[in-house]
């Protein structure tokens, strides 16, 4: 990460945590203003329910649900507690773990939506039993009272722009397949949307899916229509949207036989997609910094369980398809390659040298100078 992207990032971190009395956004459009449900400010005694989506992107269980789970204990002097479920990817599921929680009469719940719709209902019950909801990641629908994510469509951008740069003047010298995310997920609309403004004119797109619940193996399966249908000789790049599918498509890549595998986009900086970038296998990710994001979500939920103003907070206004002016931080992201492994996911203690450097990533790892 270069000096003025770090500063960048530091500057949008140290005015989202501030602690500000500033009014939020106004409670008639998106909630914002909700207090708890006796109508008085609540103490540090917190249950803070936590529905994260799925468990096959390595992000939620490692980092995600003990970070929130750590920054509730630090706002709340140890008192507040996290009422944690999982999805597994399953949107019914994710509606009974959040009724249940609201009957559990939570203080508060961070929703990270597997479906953005179909969580609606459960958002509008929490609602109604005066429980405010923080969108988490994925601006899911219904009566939200504030939203934290990344900048979902600078994502594209920065994963298309990478692509680019990795095919240089052979842009346009075959085809390139596009492996966008599941239409259950906002965000997937927006990484897509992102990387088309970047690639479109400037590659031949041969085959482009809208792969379910981001599964690697559902990447894996559409990877061999994809060369089977084209010729594997043809394709020269992949646009991936995450790590988790970049491991399914480059398992299909060298299932062909392939001389040399073309580039291949990710998103998340997950353990094996950094690895597969030091030894080349993968051309780049999309690290965003978890620890931020989390922070944030832990002390919007924080501060509406308690009733209290959102403050620094509330620095955007965002629209869902169903609530408009949904108070909002957007948390910038960093390209990441072989180039910055050091100055990134290091750096911020996401993942630690031994943990990337074992056995057959040594030499890479020396290589690219970690340490």
């Amino acid at each position: 990460m270069n000096t003025n992207m770090r500063r960048a990032a530091v500057a949008v971190a140290a005015t989202a945590m501030a602690v500000s009395l500033a009014a939020c956004g106004s409670a008639k459009e998106s909630g914002g203003g909700t207090k708890s449900s006796d109508g008085a400010k609540k103490g540090d005694d917190l249950k803070i329910g936590l529905l994260l989506p799925e468990n096959q992107t390595a992000r939620y269980e490692k980092f995600d649900k003990p970070l929130i789970e750590a920054k509730v204990k630090e706002l709340t002097g140890g008192k507040g507690q996290i009422v944690y479920a999982n999805a597994k990817q399953d949107a019914t599921t994710q509606n009974q773990q959040a009724d249940t929680m609201i009957t559990n009469k939570v203080d508060a719940l961070i929703v990270d939506a597997v479906d953005s719709k179909a969580i609606a209902g459960s958002v509008k019950k929490a609602k109604d039993a005066g429980i405010p909801v923080v969108a988490f990641d994925r601006l899911a629908e219904g009566p939200i009272d504030s939203y934290v994510s990344f900048d979902n469509e600078e994502v594209g951008h920065v994963q298309g722009k990478a692509l680019l740069q990795a095919l240089g003047d052979k842009a346009k010298s075959g085809d390139i397949v596009m492996m966008n995310g599941a239409v259950t997920d906002p965000n997937a609309k927006l990484f897509k949307k992102g990387a088309h403004a970047e690639l479109d004119g400037k590659v031949n797109i041969g085959k482009e899916y809208d792969t379910k619940e981001w599964k690697p193996e559902n990447a894996n399966a559409n990877m061999e229509g994809a060369l089977s249908a084209l010729g594997k000789d043809k394709v020269i790049g992949v646009y991936s949207a995450n790590d988790g599918m970049a491991g399914g498509i480059i398992t299909a890549l060298k299932a062909a036989g392939l001389a040399k595998l073309p580039p291949v986009t990710g998103q998340d900086a997950e353990l094996a997609g950094v690895q597969r970038i030091l030894t080349g296998e993968q051309y780049m990710s999309v690290y965003k910094s978890y620890p931020q994001e989390d922070a944030i979500a832990a002390e919007m939920a924080v501060k509406l369980a308690k009733g209290e103003s959102l403050g620094s907070l509330d620095a955007k206004k965002v629209d869902s398809p169903t609530t408009k002016g949904v108070p909002s931080t957007i948390v910038p992201v960093v390209s990441l390659t072989k180039a910055n492994v050091n100055d990134t996911v290091i750096k911020d203690k996401i993942y630690t040298v031994a943990e990337i450097c074992t056995g057959t990533y040594k030499a890479a790892c020396d290589a690219a100078g970690l340490k």
